[in-house]
């Protein structure tokens, strides 16, 4: 997705507003693999039931923290990685989602310069 120039015409609200959509289904895209990659996990490895594997990990991927507790070790080595993981993806998907209204943002206040 290309954003316009400094030196370029700040682009019509409908353009802004088809990016902000674009980007929130990136992100929102993002964020329900990576929920299923939780899922799964919290499933396989940590030999937690279905509905204790969504709860965990929507809750780790949130950042609230986990909610069961892991006994199996690769349960626990999955849970460690997953939840470093978790945090890189919240961060990415919060620079996505803001990334068209901050661009604007500061396209509007060099466009005040001249």
């Amino acid at each position: 997705m290309r954003y316009e120039h400094k030196t370029d015409r700040l682009a019509p609200r409908t353009v802004f507003y088809r990016r902000l959509f674009a980007n929130f289904l990136l992100a929102s895209t993002i964020l329900a693999i990576s929920l299923l990659i939780g899922i799964l996990g919290y499933r396989y490895f940590g030999d937690a039931s279905w509905i204790d594997s969504i709860h965990n990990s929507s809750m780790i991927l949130s950042g609230m923290g986990p909610v069961i507790l892991i006994t199996s070790m690769a349960g626990k080595i999955f849970s460690s990685i997953y939840a470093l993981f978790s945090g890189v993806v919240f961060i990415s998907n919060i620079g996505i989602i803001l990334a068209p209204a901050i661009h604007r943002l500061f396209h509007i206040l060099h466009l005040q310069e001249k």
